[in-house]
């Protein structure tokens, strides 16, 4: 049975690590990244500890196996993890309906992912329908990025309510910026 909750042991933070790292994008072939998808960032375990001492994450298991992740990344996290710290510029600079995006209460998703047995099954609406019954209304907007190369993420994300604000290039990709306003 798939349950969704937060993130309470050292042994489901070690699964999300070990399913980010298997489909990071340096670790898959480009018919793999094409077809399912990928993720940008890798997650130790050593990180998401710290991350999690901060906030916990969003995660599905089917009895003991972590099948899907979703790393919620607060503000206080940019302090702790690099690529929120970058971005944070980037996001004070954005407007979103006549404001900064930084002057709503929001938080960044740090990284979503399913496992491959479990993809189509539902695991990603379970993740996110999970963050907005827990999270709203103490947020009122969640804000990610997707890389333009994948299309699969990005309409997975359009699907769930997510809508493209802007799109930028770094030094990494060119990344398309959403957001999921629950006001």
């Amino acid at each position: 049975m798939l349950t969704p909750s937060f993130v309470t042991t050292t042994e489901e933070l070690d699964q999300i690590a070990r399913l980010s790292t298997t489909n990071l994008v340096t670790n898959l072939t480009a018919a793999e990244k094409a077809k399912e998808g990928f993720v940008t960032w890798p997650y130790t375990p050593e990180s998401l500890r710290v991350l999690h001492s901060i906030t916990p994450s969003v995660l599905v298991k089917d009895d003991d196996l972590v099948v899907g992740y979703a790393i919620v990344l607060t503000r206080e996290c940019a302090a702790v993890y690099p690529p929120l710290g970058e971005a944070m510029h980037y996001y004070g600079a954005v407007q979103y309906r006549g404001k900064s995006l930084l002057d709503y209460h929001a938080y960044f998703m740090g990284q979503i992912c399913v496992h491959p047995d479990y993809r189509g099954k539902g695991v990603f609406g379970l993740l996110y329908d999970f963050h907005r019954q827990r999270l709203f209304p103490q947020y009122e907007m969640l804000i990610t990025e997707i890389s333009t190369a994948n299309p699969r993420s990005l309409r997975a994300h359009e699907r769930t309510g997510f809508v493209i604000i802007d799109t930028r290039r770094d030094e990494t990709d060119e990344w398309d910026l959403v957001v999921w306003d629950w006001r």
